[in-house]
C-alpha cells in the first residue's frame, strides 16, 4: 500500500486580504515610522504558513503557539540584520524550523526520553485531536511520520505535505539537494512499510 496523497487546501476558506510584496515590507521595517506596521504585515503574511510548518512537528498546538511567537520576537529582533541572501519566506522557515528542532531535542534531553518515547507521545496527542487524526488513513500515516527522526521528518513534511522544492529546502536546512533527495526517498519508504505492517494488523 503506497503511502496517500496529501490533502488539498481547504477550498471553502476564504481568501486573506492581499498582503504587501517582501520587499515592501522590508522597505517599511526599515523606516522607524512604519516599523511596526511592517512587521503586522509580515506576521498577518506568513503567521499561518509558519505555525502549521511548526505544528506538523510538536503536534500540540500550545507548544507550536509558543514556537510561532519565539520565531516572530527573532524575526522582529534580527530583521534589520537580514542580508536578502535568500528569500524572507526561507529565512523566517529557517528560523522557524532551528526552533522546532531544538525544542524537540531539549524536551527528549530534559525528559531522558529515546526517539521512540517521544514519538510515542506525540501519536497519542495525534489521536486525541480529531483536527490531526483525520480518517482512519490519515491516522496510520500521522502515526508513521512520528517515527521518523526529527530532520528526516522534517524534511518529509516539507516535501509530501508542503511540496517545497529541494533547493529552497536545502536553503532552509543548511543540507546539500542530493542529501535531501536521499533522506525523503528513505522517508517514504519507511512510511509506506509502517503503514503496510498496521494494514496487515487489522
Amino acid at each position: 500500500m503506497a503511502i496517500p496523497l496529501p490533502p488539498t487546501s481547504n477550498p471553502a476558506a476564504p481568501n486573506p486580504a492581499p498582503c504587501l510584496e517582501d520587499q515592501e515590507i522590508l522597505a517599511k521595517f526599515a523606516d522607524p515610522a512604519s516599523r511596526n506596521v511592517a512587521f503586522n504585515q509580515l506576521v498577518r503574511k506568513y503567521q499561518q504558513k509558519v505555525y502549521w510548518h511548526v505544528r506538523k512537528m510538536v503536534i500540540d498546538h500550545d507548544d507550536a503557539d509558543d514556537l510561532t511567537q519565539d520565531t516572530f520576537v527573532k524575526v522582529w529582533n534580527h530583521l534589520g540584520n537580514f542580508r536578502q541572501d535568500a528569500s524572507l519566506y526561507t529565512w523566517i522557515y529557517r528560523i522557524a524550523t532551528n526552533e522546532c528542532l531544538n525544542f524537540l531535542s531539549s524536551k527528549r534531553r530534559k525528559f531522558f526520553l529515546p526517539l521512540n518515547d517521544v514519538g510515542a507521545e506525540l501519536s497519542a496527542k495525534v489521536e486525541a485531536d480529531p483536527g490531526l487524526a483525520g480518517d482512519e488513513i490519515e491516522l496510520r500515516l500521522q502515526k508513521a511520520i512520528l517515527r521518523l527522526p526529527d530532520k528526516q521528518r522534517l524534511v518529509f513534511n516539507m516535501r509530501y505535505y508542503d511540496e517545497t522544492p529541494y533547493e529552497q529546502m536545502a536553503e532552509i536546512t543548511g543540507t546539500s539537494v542530493g542529501a535531501l533527495k536521499a533522506s525523503y526517498h528513505h522517508a517514504v519508504k519507511k512510511v509506506e512499510q509502517y503503514v503496510n505492517e498496521e494494514s496487515h494488523h487489522d
